[in-house]
This record gives structure tokens, C-alpha cells and sequence, in this order.
């Protein structure tokens, strides 16, 4: 049995590490267990996050 190794990228906001159990997917949406921002992920070679954009609402525009 093999270890693999975990991946982590660092929170734009206060720079901790958020660890990724499962290789990251482009866009998805991840929390920092730090500061609790929403973050996505903008790249994955390397793992880049960025502040996820705010939802707004549609209102059926």
C-alpha cells in the first residue's frame, strides 16, 4: 500500500493551507478552515485559489 501524498494550495486571504483529499477540480468551490472564505479554484497545475464571486441574484433578467 502506498501513501499519496495530500495536495494543498494556499488561501489568498490569510495564507493558510487548504488541503485537498481528492485532486482539485477547475471551479470548484472550496472553504478555508482558517479564515471560512469561499474560494475557488482558478488553476490546477499548480493548485491556485482565488475569492470565489459573489452570487447575485437573477430576478429573471
Amino acid at each position: 500500500m502506498t501513501v499519496q501524498e495530500q495536495t494543498t494550495a494556499r488561501c489568498p486571504e490569510c495564507a493558510a493551507d487548504v488541503p485537498f483529499a481528492e485532486p482539485p477540480r477547475l471551479s470548484e468551490l472550496v472553504e478555508c478552515g482558517e479564515c471560512q472564505v469561499e474560494l475557488e479554484v482558478v488553476t490546477v497545475q499548480p493548485v491556485t485559489l482565488a475569492p470565489a464571486p459573489e452570487v447575485e441574484e437573477d430576478w429573471g433578467e
